[in-house]
């Protein structure tokens, strides 16, 4: 009986990485994406072939912004000392 366990690329990681990404940012459901990739299996390990492109505008700029922007909770935390 041969070996059939499939290893992913750094390629394939990656892929997989920038959908998290793209979902985080977008703030979207990260399933379709994943459910779409088309994998091949290479020599060096499993492939994606169609990897997410993550783009940015202003809609994820204010996201990220919104993200990092904890001044509005500044006030309603203890003060340590």
């Amino acid at each position: 009986m041969s070996d059939r366990n499939m290893f992913m690329t750094d390629q394939a990681v990656g892929a997989v990485m920038m959908a998290l990404q793209k979902s985080l940012l977008e703030q979207s459901d990260i399933v379709p994406v994943l459910k779409e990739f088309k994998f091949r299996l290479s020599e060096n390990g499993l492939m994606i072939l169609n990897p997410p492109l993550v783009k940015f505008n202003e809609e994820t700029e204010e996201n990220i912004q919104k993200s990092f922007d904890f001044g509005e909770y500044e006030e309603q935390m203890p003060e340590t000392d």
